[in-house]
């Protein structure tokens, strides 16, 4: 996978890129990362990339020309990345969409800063508006690291176990169950028997189960939108009647 990051502060992506798992994807081939300050594009003899918004009001707003050519040239004849727009309008960042990215080969995310961006960017550039929440940042970059970072993760021989990415939280619909390692007892708090009975069928039950209640007891909204098998509906119906 190609990803490339346009934004006017391309030094907060050093760290960040050079880092922990976005590190060991670069050095496994498994994605290049890459950064450009689109500055650079301005057609303004003062480098400037935005201006007053037509109509009045406060703030100033991103310019077109930048942000196009800045895209047109990393763009390859024949290739049609995901141009994704950071922004607190965007749609809400899920892991239903990190799953969906991980399966393109290019993505370029766009990072802005002031008032906003010229509408046109919007509805002729980019393909995917984004935002991690619903907040306001003072721009896209920190945004565009949690994306990036969510995605990377998901791509094969990324992490150590394949496992990983497939059982984390919100992948299977469900939040994470408890997780525990030695020693088995510590201060007095004990590691569940079942951890420790090395009968996988009723560790994989126990699992399941805790995914259910904590699911149910931090996050319920996400249960109206699972479809349960029988076993798991009747253990979350017992929840719901405090058995």
């Amino acid at each position: 996978m190609n990803i490339h990051v346009l934004s006017l502060f391309p030094n907060m992506f050093e760290g960040v890129f050079g880092s922990s798992i976005l590190k060991k994807a670069q050095e496994k081939g498994a994605v290049t990362l890459g950064v450009t300050d689109f500055r650079e594009f301005s057609i303004n003899k003062h480098n400037q990339v935005d201006d007053y918004p037509y109509g009045g009001g406060a703030g100033m707003v991103l310019k077109p020309e930048p942000l196009f050519n800045a895209v047109e040239a990393l763009v390859s004849e024949g290739k049609k990345p995901r141009i994704i727009l950071m922004c607190p309008q965007g749609e809400r960042y899920t892991q239903a969409k990190a799953e969906e990215l991980a399966q393109e080969e290019d993505l370029i995310f766009l990072c802005g800063h002031y008032e906003g961006y010229d509408e046109r960017i919007r509805q002729h550039l980019v393909t995917d508006e984004i935002s991690i929440g619903d907040y306001v940042l003072t721009g896209g970059e920190l945004g565009a690291m949690t994306v990036i970072d969510s995605v990377v993760r998901l791509l094969p021989g990324v992490l150590g176990n394949n496992d990983s990415p497939v059982l984390d939280s919100f992948s299977t619909g469900l939040l994470e169950h408890p997780h525990y390692t030695r020693p088995a007892e510590f201060r007095g708090m004990k590691v569940p028997d079942v951890l420790l009975s090395g009968n996988h069928a009723k560790i994989d039950e126990w699992r399941e189960q805790q995914s259910i209640k904590r699911t149910f007891e931090r996050r319920p909204d996400l249960l109206d939108k699972m479809e349960l098998n029988p076993k798991q509906q009747n253990y979350l119906n017992s929840l719901k009647l405090g058995k």
